[in-house]
C-alpha cells in the first residue's frame, strides 16, 4: 500500500485514479478537503476497497501517526499543498501553515515510522515530495530552462513556501537518512482542474460568456504538462529514482499565456460554437499580479536519461482531451462554482479592471 497526502486535489486525484487503473495496490487518501480538494474527483473509486480516503490535516501528527502504523505503507507520495500564487499573495499565512509547517510534521512522523521499521522494509521504502519549478524564479527570454541544479530563487509567498518544503525534504535526507525523492513539475493542465488557474478559468468563463482575464500583455511564458503524463512520471521516479535525487518533470511545451487563452477558444469555437460571435471576443487585459514570473521552462533531460521516462501528450492532444473532459462534465463544473469560488473571483479580479 502507499500513502497519498493530498489525493482529492487536482493532481493529487489524477495520480489516485491513474496508480489504481495501473496497479492493484491500494492507497491510504489524505486530504483536508479545503477550497480545492473535491471528494468528486474520486467518485469514480466508490466502493473499491483499495482505496482508503481519510479527510484530516497533514500537521495532525496523531492522526498520521495512526494511519502510519496501521496500514504500514511502503511509500508517501506527498501533493498536499497550498498552490495558487493568486491566493499566497491575498493570504500567505496558510502557505506557510501547510506547505512548511506542514511538511515538517508530516516529515517527522516518516521518520518515526520509518525508523521503527524492521529489514528489507525499512530499505525500500520513499518519501516522495511532490513540488514545482515556480521555486527556481523566472527566466528571461532565452536563458537556458530550468534543470536540477539551478538555483532557488522564490518570487513569490507560494513559491517560497514551496522552497522551504524542498530544502526540509532534503535537509531530512541528508540529517536523518530518510529515503526521499523530490520531482518539481511544469504547470499542470487536464481534467479535474480547480478553476481559478489560468486552463480551467478560460474554459468555464467562455462557457458562460464572461470576460476571460489575461494578466498583463499576456506574454507570461510556461511549460505545460498535461497532468496524465505527471502521473505517469511520478510513478517513473518512484519506481526508479535514485534516493535523494530531484528530477524535474516537464512537457516540452514553451508557450505564453496568450497563445493558451486563444489556443482555448479556438477549439470551444469549434467544440462548443458561441451565436455571439468567436470566443476571443471575450479576452479582456486585466492589470498583472505583483511579482509575477516571466518565463518558466523545465529541462526534463535527466528524468529521461535516467529513467526512460517522456511524455506522451502534445500541447495540442492534451488542451483537446482538457476542453473535451470540461465539455463532457457540466454537472462538476456547476458543483465547484460555489458562492465562495464567486466571492474569490470578485476579490481577486475587481480590483485588476484595467
Amino acid at each position: 500500500m502507499i500513502f497519498v497526502t493530498g489525493g482529492a486535489g487536482f493532481i493529487g486525484s489524477n495520480f489516485v485514479l491513474d496508480w489504481l487503473a495501473e496497479s492493484d495496490e491500494g492507497v491510504v487518501n489524505l486530504d483536508a478537503l479545503t477550497y480545492a480538494g473535491n471528494l468528486r474527483n474520486l467518485e469514480a473509486l466508490a466502493g473499491d476497497k483499495r482505496h482508503v480516503f481519510v479527510q484530516g490535516d497533514i500537521a495532525d501528527r496523531m492522526l498520521v501517526d495512526r494511519l502510519l502504523a496501521e496500514h504500514q505503507p511502503r511509500a508517501i507520495v506527498h501533493f498536499a499543498a497550498e498552490s495558487h500564487v493568486d491566493r499566497s499573495i491575498h493570504g500567505p499565512a496558510e502557505f506557510i501553515r501547510t506547505n512548511v509547517q506542514g511538511t515538517f510534521a508530516l516529515l517527522e512522523a516518516t521518520r518515526g515510522y520509518w525508523s521503527a521499521l524492521s529489514e528489507p522494509e525499512r530499505s525500500r521504502f520513499r518519501f516522495h515530495h511532490v513540488s514545482t519549478d515556480e521555486v527556481y524564479g523566472s527566466l528571461a527570454p532565452g536563458e537556458p530552462a530550468f534543470t536540477e541544479t539551478h538555483p532557488y530563487e522564490p518570487n513569490s509567498p507560494y513559491s517560497a513556501s514551496k522552497a522551504a518544503s524542498d530544502h526540509l525534504v532534503r535537509a531530512w535526507h541528508h540529517t536523518y537518512g530518510l529515503p526521499v525523492l523530490t520531482s518539481n513539475c511544469s504547470n499542470n493542465y487536464g481534467p479535474y482542474h480547480f478553476p481559478e488557474k489560468l486552463i480551467p478559468l478560460m474554459i468555464v468563463n467562455a462557457l458562460a460568456g464572461k470576460p476571460l482575464p489575461v494578466y498583463g500583455d499576456g506574454q507570461q511564458v510556461r511549460d505545460w504538462l498535461y497532468v496524465g503524463d505527471h502521473c505517469s512520471g511520478i510513478r517513473a521516479v518512484l519506481e526508479g529514482g535514485r534516493v535523494g535525487e530531484t528530477y524535474n518533470i516537464g512537457g516540452w511545451n514553451e508557450l505564453a499565456n496568450i497563445e493558451i487563452v486563444r489556443t482555448v477558444c479556438t477549439l470551444l469555437d469549434e467544440l462548443r460554437p458561441d451565436p455571439d460571435g468567436p470566443h476571443e471576443r471575450l479576452i479582456t487585459h486585466v492589470a498583472d499580479r505583483p511579482g509575477h514570473d516571466r518565463r518558466y521552462a523545465i529541462d526534463a533531460r535527466k528524468i529521461e536519461r535516467e529513467l526512460g521516462w517522456r511524455p506522451r501528450e502534445t500541447f495540442a492532444s492534451g488542451i483537446r482531451k482538457t476542453v473535451r473532459w470540461y465539455l463532457d462534465h457540466p454537472d462538476w463544473v456547476a458543483d465547484v462554482l460555489s458562492g465562495s469560488y464567486r466571492e474569490w473571483m470578485q476579490r481577486n479580479y475587481a480590483e485588476r479592471r484595467a
